[in-house]
């Protein structure tokens, strides 16, 4: 690894909307400095009694993953905030965690001003599960406290996740679960899900927590 191309405080920017606008998140956010980014298609959870009767349970999103240093991050979030209004129910949520390093690319540059330490309120709970057990999952989350979660298919290549057809490994698909959480309720959230799908087995998932810095459209 060559260390001239390690580059240190840098924030991840999560943006989850309705399904469409995700391509639309990046051109705005392009405008405020940002470079690029990832987009991912997953699931969101609805909570409301109308939809619930309607079976209307779940509805298509995009999640858009972007890297910027804290001051363009900043900047990005308000003007986000101000095109797709963020600030009102359901018009998506937006929030960062910190990076220690960013390798790979050299279109960031490093912000030398000094970050503000206002205390973590809120902490992102990964869940990654085989697929079809996301929904359990969410579940579990809603029987601790958990408002709901957004759900993003991927694939896995563990040592305990492969299975054979005609002798051929096979990696079988898997669902990461996304929960936001205030940092109070993360550990009764963890501890539902890791007894209900029984996550200390092997084999049957992973779960990891990450500190949130900024929040924007989630409302209690």
């Amino acid at each position: 690894m060559n260390p001239d191309k390690v580059v240190s405080q840098f924030e991840l920017i999560h943006v989850i909307v309705r399904f469409g606008l995700g391509s639309k998140v990046l051109k705005e956010a392009k405008k405020c400095g940002v470079s690029g980014g990832t987009l991912c298609i997953g699931k969101g959870t609805i909570q409301n009694k109308l939809l619930k009767m309607m079976s209307i349970t779940d509805t298509r999103k995009e999640v858009v993953m972007m890297i910027s240093n804290p001051k363009t991050t900043s900047k990005t979030l308000q003007h986000l905030n101000k095109v797709f209004h963020f600030d009102k129910p359901n018009h998506g949520i937006v929030f960062t965690m910190s990076l220690n390093h960013v390798i790979g690319t050299s279109s960031c540059q490093r912000d030398k001003e000094e970050r503000s330490d206002d205390g973590i309120m809120y902490q992102n709970i990964m869940i990654v599960v085989d697929r079809g057990k996301a929904e359990d999952v969410i579940e579990s989350a809603q029987k601790a406290g958990s408002k709901g979660g957004t759900i993003i298919n991927a694939r896995g290549s563990g040592i305990h996740e492969t299975s054979k057809l005609f002798a051929m490994n096979i990696e079988p698909e898997k669902e990461i679960v996304m929960i936001l959480s205030k940092q109070e309720t993360t550990d009764f959230i963890i501890k539902r899900i890791y007894d209900d799908l029984k996550i200390g087995e092997p084999g049957n998932g992973i779960i990891f927590v990450q500190d949130v810095n900024k929040t924007y459209g989630i409302y209690e």
